[in-house]
């Protein structure tokens, strides 16, 4: 009689087949000397498998043994598709995100058509489970035979706490990952999905306080510059505070350097400021026939050629980038969904104490993302959307007219001047088809119907034109009230349209994209019509959409207490990433593969270390609700 395997080599095949998998479809990286700890973790779980497996009767364990390595599978499984969708690898705060965004079922249809071939290869162990399931051994194990099992859980989980110290200099080190930092995606790549989500759901659970990383120099202002600063005694502050987690925030604003006033600020003092969170917008929507108005917008006045909108959880990420300028992870936006910081700096707060009527408007569901509660933090009282207002003014069913919500709000806040109003646009959302899914792509499809691209793209450029006509009616509109010479445009993508594959985004881009970072690159919109010309080549992205806004209308802030810059400032230009790559004026940092471009190990530390600490900075600022230190005064 043929003698059958421990299920322990079932569950062992299983957990590290699939983290080889998970590092090379998520990743596009082979494992390296940091997967043998992986591998000691993986073989301390499939011993704690093998362990509950084999402790009833044979036909339990037979169920037992098969509803964990479904769910095993399941879970890595759901986590790729989650990173396909968002870029980061799901948190334990990202459930109420989840809802919202997979709300649309066909994107989760259109998940499944684009990442087809991975998922079969995550679902390959349980398929040839299916067929050698009965060559495995569950029989009952007494308490002495399954010693072995108990033995292994603890003897490879210690082996695995021991491999972390082989390299504990580097940033991103196992060891630094495991105990100090709170790097979702890098620790997902060095330490496994499997250990990565036990670690967060621990953080969730019983908290983790992230350290500021030490950096080498502390800059050095000069006296003969203006600086966008205000008179905050952090002396004071830090000699008073006993706490020492605030304590230590106090230190490092008080040490980063601010940036500098320069000949645009104030440019645009007193003027109106209508600002456009465009969804799915992306450079290479715009074309000069095809979408006149904001190709006028993007390259009259200020043309910022090197622009990002990097992905950090769909819009809401590309919301909070820009309203803010902090960086976003899952635990950052979980604090400003449910414990409503004061934002001080964010746009609505800055320009109300300035004696600026506030607006803000959506053309969709009125509590997606939360923004029912988020829109006060950003200083909007008055917000309408569907199901708040909105529906008695437009056609709310999906999908809205970004048009239509112009037409429907314009006389609402035009003759309140100074205003600042804020739109919310939803015509460009996926998914990216013309079988009744997308109704403002099937609106649009005879203007794209001869355009020599495939399905997705076309759709795409049809959908992005509402926003065109959008923009158009809008400049109209302005012209008409007598008001265009008085109001500046923003506008700025929420994210690039990741639903569409690499392929389909490289068959209308102008040049060929990465995944990583270029399939971010994309266009910023900040136009008045009195505006000349001006090249703004330096890197830039949506964290220095507020400071640039606040220094251009000459509202008084302190660029200490945000983590974008000014992009007009002597600041050298830095796009931060998800997964922690970066692109400066120096060259791309790509996270999975090192840096490309001139710049030696010390300046690639440097910078490193710096997105290190703008992750934590953003987190303490709101977990502490240190913002709430520095209220300015109607006016002052």
């Amino acid at each position: 009689m043929k003698k059958k395997l421990s299920v322990f080599f079932l569950y062992f095949f299983l957990i590290v087949y699939l983290e080889f998998i998970n590092k090379i479809v998520m990743f596009n990286k082979l494992p390296d000397i940091n997967f043998f700890v992986v591998l000691l973790f993986s073989i301390s779980l499939a011993f704690l498998c093998s362990f509950v497996s084999v402790l009833g009767k044979e036909k339990t364990n037979k169920r037992i043994t098969f509803v964990l390595f479904l769910l095993i599978t399941a879970f890595y499984l759901a986590n790729f598709l989650y990173y396909s969708l968002f870029s980061l690898p799901f948190s334990i705060t990202d459930l109420e995100l989840v809802s919202n965004a997979l709300s649309f079922y066909e994107i989760g249809l259109h998940l499944i058509n684009t990442d087809f071939i991975p998922i079969l290869l995550f679902l390959l162990p349980f398929f040839v489970f299916l067929l050698y399931k009965k060559d495995f051994d569950y029989e009952k194990k007494t308490l002495n035979k399954n010693a072995l099992n108990f033995i292994g859980i603890f003897a490879f989980y210690i082996l695995a706490l021991l491999g972390l110290n082989l390299n504990k200099e580097e940033l991103y080190s196992p060891y630094h990952l495991y105990y100090n930092l709170d790097a979702i995606t890098k620790s997902t790549e060095v330490l496994g999905l499997f250990t990565s989500q036990r670690i967060n759901f621990k953080r969730y659970l019983f908290g983790f306080q992230e350290k500021i990383v030490a950096e080498k120099s502390i800059p050095v202002q000069d006296d003969q510059v203006e600086y966008n600063k205000l008179d905050i005694d952090f002396d004071t502050l830090i000699a008073n505070e006993k706490n020492p987690e605030i304590k230590q925030i106090y230190e490092y604003l008080k040490n980063k350097k601010a940036t500098n006033k320069n000949e645009y600020t104030g440019m645009y003092k007193g003027k109106n400021l209508i600002f456009i969170l465009a969804e799915g917008f992306n450079s290479i929507a715009v074309d000069e026939q095809r979408t006149p108005t904001l190709y006028k917008l993007i390259h009259e006045g200020f043309d910022f050629s090197n622009y990002y909108s990097p992905e950090f959880l769909s819009t809401t990420g590309g919301e909070f980038q820009a309203m803010t300028g902090l960086l976003p992870t899952q635990e950052i936006l979980s604090i400003w969904r449910n414990q409503h910081p004061l934002i001080s700096y964010a746009i609505g707060n800055s320009f109300k104490k300035y004696g600026y009527n506030t607006f803000s408007y959506h053309n969709w569901y009125y509590k997606y993302y939360n923004r029912n509660v988020t829109m006060p933090t950003l200083g909007f009282n008055n917000f309408m959307a569907c199901q708040n207002g909105m529906e008695k003014k437009i056609n709310c069913s999906w999908l809205p007219s970004d048009v239509d919500m112009i037409d429907a709000t314009f006389d609402s806040y035009s003759k309140n001047d100074p205003f600042v109003t804020y739109y919310i646009t939803v015509s460009g959302h996926a998914p990216y088809n013309f079988m009744g899914g997308n109704k403002m792509a099937n609106k649009n499809r005879e203007k794209v119907e001869d355009l020599p691209y495939s399905t997705a793209p076309k759709a795409y450029l049809a959908a992005q034109l509402e926003l065109e006509y959008a923009l158009s009616t809008l400049l109209d509109h302005l012209k008409e009230e007598g008001i265009l010479e008085d109001t500046v445009i923003v506008l700025t993508g929420d994210h690039y349209p990741y639903t569409l594959t690499e392929e389909e985004i490289n068959e209308i881009s102008s040049y060929e994209r990465d995944e990583m970072v270029e399939v971010h690159h994309s266009n910023l919109i900040i136009w008045n019509v009195n505006n000349k010309h001006v090249d703004v080549p330096k890197v830039s992205s949506q964290i220095d959409v507020l400071p640039t806004i606040l220094n251009l209308f000459g509202i008084p802030y302190d660029s200490r207490l945000l983590i974008g810059n000014d992009i007009f400032s002597n600041e050298e230009g830095l796009a931060i990433f998800a997964s922690r790559s970066w692109r400066s004026d120096r060259g791309i940092y790509y996270m999975n593969k090192g840096f490309v471009g001139d710049a030696d190990e010390e300046y690639i530390s440097k910078i490193n270390n710096r997105i290190a600490n703008a992750f934590t900075i953003s987190k303490l600022l709101l977990e502490n609700d240190i913002y709430s230190q520095f209220v300015l005064e109607e006016g002052e």
